[in-house]
């Protein structure tokens, strides 16, 4: 497990284990309403990391609970955690393949 400025990075398994022994994390989406309107994780909510509501909605977030945070390939939901981790976010993990690397249920439409 990678440790760089607050963002953990997990592969798929460590990942999938991580939101299934934490039901009170959040599931963070971070790509367009499009992307995530085609194929999800369940259970995850969407903000996308290029809307300008990013940053606001963020900072309306509860610091102290940890989130899970994922996108197509990973590069910008461990962007989005970067931003977290300076807004005081200590608990951010990231999908380090996204969800092209992901082997597990999603749902879809």
């Amino acid at each position: 497990m990678n440790l760089m400025i607050g963002v953990k990075n997990l592969s798929p398994s460590q990942f999938l284990e991580g939101i299934s022994d934490n039901p009170d994390c959040v599931l963070l989406d971070v790509r367009t309403e499009t992307e995530f309107k085609v194929k999800r994780i369940p259970g995850a909510i969407n903000i996308d990391i290029l809307s300008p509501e990013f940053h606001r909605r963020i900072v309306e977030m509860d610091t102290n609970k940890c989130y899970y945070l994922y996108c197509r390939s990973g590069s910008r939901s461990f962007h989005a955690g970067l931003l977290m981790a300076q807004k005081g976010f200590s608990k951010v993990f990231n999908l380090d393949c996204g969800l092209a690397g992901w082997k597990y249920s999603v749902e879809k439409g």
